[in-house]
C-alpha cells in the first residue's frame, strides 16, 4: 500500500509546477489551434482526474463519465437564459450530486463486471430519456446555447476545475477516507471486517468525482453553441477517459495527465484521418495499453528508476 504524500512532497511540487506551466502557456503562445488543443487537454485532464478519484483507489471501473458530462451540458442549455453563469454552474453541480447519490446508493453494492455494465447502461439510458423528451415534449432534437463566453474563459475555467480536482485528490490521499478507499481497493471484505463503512466511503467519493465531471460538461457546453444527445452523451468519451487514465497510471496523482497529453493528440489525428474507423482504432489502443503498460507510464518510469538505482548501488559495491 502506497504512503500518502506529505506536505511539500515531490508529488505536490510536481503538481504545482505542472499547473503553473499550463497557466502560463496562453501568455506565450498565441494560436487558435493551440488554444483549442489545450482546451481539449484540460477537458480530458479534468475528466480523467475526476474518474481516477473514485476508480483509482476502489478499482471500480466506471463508464458513467459521459452521463454526468452530458447532464452538465444540458443543464446549461436549459438554464443559460434564465440564470447567471454562476447560478447555472451551481445548479449543474447540484443536479450531478443528486444523480450521483441516486446511482451510488443503488449500485455501489455491485462490483466487477456488473458495475461496469450498469454504469455503461446508465449513460445510454439517460441519453435515450433526454432524446425522448426532446422529440416528444420540446419537438426538437437539440438546443442552441448563446452565451458570451470566450474560448479563453473556457480555458481558465477548465484549468480551475483541473486544479481543484488535483487538490481534492491530494487531500483525499492524505485523509482517513483515502486510507479507507485503498483498503477497499485491496479487499473490500477485509475493509468491512475492519469496521470501515464501505458503502458510505464509496458513495462519498463517487459523488465528488461525478460533481467534477458534471461541471466539466457545463463549462464545455458554450464551446459547441449547438448540442444534442448524440454529442454530449457520446459513449466514446467514457472509453477515452478510461484509456487515458490507464495509460498514465491510476495509482498516481499526475497519472491521468500523463495519459491525457499524448492520447489527446493521438485521438485528434485518428478522428481526422480515420473518422469511419475511429472506434476500432480506439479499441486497438486500449488493447495495446493493457498489454504493454498495464500499470501505467508513471509506474513504468518508477520501475526503471528503481532498477537504475539498484544497478548504481551494485556498481559502487
Amino acid at each position: 500500500m502506497s504512503r500518502a504524500p506529505t506536505v511539500f512532497s515531490p508529488g505536490f511540487v510536481a503538481v504545482a509546477l505542472v499547473l503553473l506551466v499550463v497557466a502560463a502557456l496562453p501568455l506565450f503562445v498565441e494560436s487558435g489551434y493551440f488554444l483549442s488543443y489545450t482546451i481539449n487537454v484540460l477537458q480530458y485532464g479534468a475528466l480523467a482526474t475526476a474518474w481516477t478519484l473514485f476508480s483509482g483507489p476502489t478499482r471500480y471501473i466506471s463508464l458513467a463519465t459521459t452521463a454526468f458530462f452530458g447532464i452538465g451540458a444540458y443543464t446549461v442549455a436549459v438554464l443559460s437564459e434564465v440564470l447567471p453563469w454562476g447560478g447555472v454552474l451551481l445548479v449543474a453541480a447540484l443536479v450531478g450530486i443528486v444523480l450521483a447519490l441516486i446511482v451510488g446508493l443503488s449500485t455501489l453494492r455491485l462490483s466487477g463486471v456488473h458495475f461496469v455494465i450498469f454504469t455503461f447502461g446508465l449513460s445510454e439510458l439517460i441519453r435515450q430519456l433526454v432524446t425522448w423528451y426532446e422529440v416528444n415534449i420540446t419537438k426538437s432534437i437539440g438546443r442552441y446555447i448563446f452565451l458570451d463566453i470566450t474560448q479563453e474563459q473556457i480555458y481558465w475555467q477548465l484549468l480551475a476545475l483541473l486544479s481543484l480536482a488535483l487538490f481534492a485528490g491530494w487531500l483525499i490521499r492524505r485523509s482517513r477516507l483515502g486510507l479507507a478507499l485503498r483498503v477497499i481497493g485491496e479487499d473490500e471484505h477485509v475493509a468491512r471486517h475492519l469496521g470501515i463503512n464501505t458503502t458510505r466511503a464509496k458513495v462519498l467519493l463517487f459523488v465528488i468525482s461525478a460533481t467534477f465531471m458534471t461541471l466539466v460538461g457545463a463549462v464545455m457546453s458554450p464551446r459547441w453553441t449547438y448540442i444534442d444527445p448524440a454529442i454530449v452523451f457520446n459513449p466514446i468519451v467514457s472509453f477515452q477517459v478510461l484509456i487515458m487514465s490507464l495509460l498514465g497510471g491510476v495509482g498516481h496523482l499526475l497519472g491521468p495527465l500523463a495519459g491525457v497529453i499524448p492520447l489527446t493528440a493521438l485521438f485528434e489525428v485518428l478522428s481526422a484521418k480515420f473518422p469511419n474507423h475511429f472506434a476500432v482504432l480506439l479499441g486497438v489502443t486500449f488493447l495495446v495499453i493493457v498489454y504493454l503498460v498495464p500499470n501505467g507510464l508513471l509506474e513504468l518510469v518508477r520501475g526503471w528508476l528503481r532498477a537504475s538505482r539498484r544497478g548504481g548501488k551494485g556498481g559502487q559495491a
